[in-house]
């Protein structure tokens, strides 16, 4: 018996959860591509039910879906949608969540506690994820939970070319919130053109989640316009102290920019009263228009995402978006 041989095409197909379907349909328009029309709805008593209109057989899948509040329900909706899919013999499914849920729980501060960001990893991969797609990690080290290729795509660029265009002529200090992200602002320095860092010493009880108390500032601020960077902006604590202690310290202005805006109340109040001149975040969470504000500024992260969809789907390199080379 001979065999039969043929030519295996391959098919980007994209699909997107209810959550953010915006940024879904930004991504499919930078794709040249249409998300993939599917039947869901939520019975009564909460159970979710996905079926997709179209063949998926084959397919390279792109699942997109974002986590905003009630986050717990956004997950699952995307577990089923894997599930969906891997039935329906799907080739290859890449997940990808914008904010990493959970991603702050990776690790264990104390005795009989979770490490849920890796259980979030566990999940998906059960359901049937391939590959996962994500942006600005909380830590690094999360792309270790999941078993198989995980794709850690950076803001930071987003971010900081809307910096050199809107404050390069500054005299720009790049300030991390804490001693941990040092390093992300050292990387954040060079970008903008080898410009000095500082940090915010602070202090952390963690048995009071969401709360911080900033200390000092180690670094020459004063006279300077101070770029205040972190992954997150959850309830806008940390962020708004921190932007606080450089104006004390003499600090000309303060620019925050970061990458993920959870803004759960009441963050937006805070950053609309705090002092900082503006506010950069990405379109990672959808920002509804009663947590926007005068000085909020929203950039789109749907080309990156787009790009790096592209790459994968054409087995090309996602490292050169970032660095240049393969």
């Amino acid at each position: 018996m001979s065999p039969k041989s043929g030519t295996p095409k391959k098919n980007l197909m994209l699909f997107s959860g209810r959550s953010h379907v915006e940024l879904a349909e930004e991504v499919a328009k930078h794709l040249n591509v249409t998300i993939t029309p599917q039947t869901v709805h939520t019975f009564a008593n909460g159970e979710i039910y996905v079926r997709f209109q179209e063949s998926v057989r084959g397919t390279d899948a792109f699942v997109i879906q974002s986590y905003p509040p009630p986050i717990n329900e956004w997950i699952m909706e995307q577990l089923i949608m894997v599930d969906a899919l891997k039935r329906a013999s799907a080739k290859r499914i890449t997940v990808i969540m914008p904010f990493y849920p959970y991603s702050r729980q990776d690790k264990k501060h104390k005795g009989r506690e979770p490490i849920s960001a890796r259980l979030i990893a566990d999940l998906f991969k059960t359901a049937g994820a391939d590959r996962i797609m994500t942006v600005d990690l909380h830590t690094a080290q999360i792309q270790g939970f999941f078993d198989g290729p995980v794709d850690h795509l950076l803001a930071q660029t987003v971010l900081a070319d809307h910096i050199r265009d809107t404050y390069g002529n500054a005299d720009i200090t790049v300030v991390s919130p804490d001693s941990g992200r040092v390093r992300l602002a050292e990387k954040w320095a060079q970008q903008l053109g080898d410009r000095p860092i500082a940090f915010i010493h602070k202090t952390r009880d963690p048995d009071k989640p969401n709360q911080a108390v900033a200390n000092r500032v180690v670094g020459e601020v004063r006279g300077r316009l101070c770029v205040l960077i972190d992954d997150m902006i959850d309830t806008g604590g940390t962020i708004t102290k921190a932007a606080d202690a450089l104006l004390e310290e003499g600090a000309a202005d303060v620019v925050i920019a970061s990458t993920h805006g959870i803004l759960s109340d009441p963050a937006a109040e805070r950053l609309a009263n705090c002092k900082a001149r503006e506010v950069i975040v990405t379109n990672t969470l959808p920002i509804p228009e009663e947590k926007r504000f005068g000085n909020l500024t929203v950039l789109s992260i749907a080309p990156l995402l787009a790009r790096a969809i592209q790459e994968v789907f054409e087995d090309g390199s996602v490292t050169s978006l970032f660095d240049g080379s393969a």
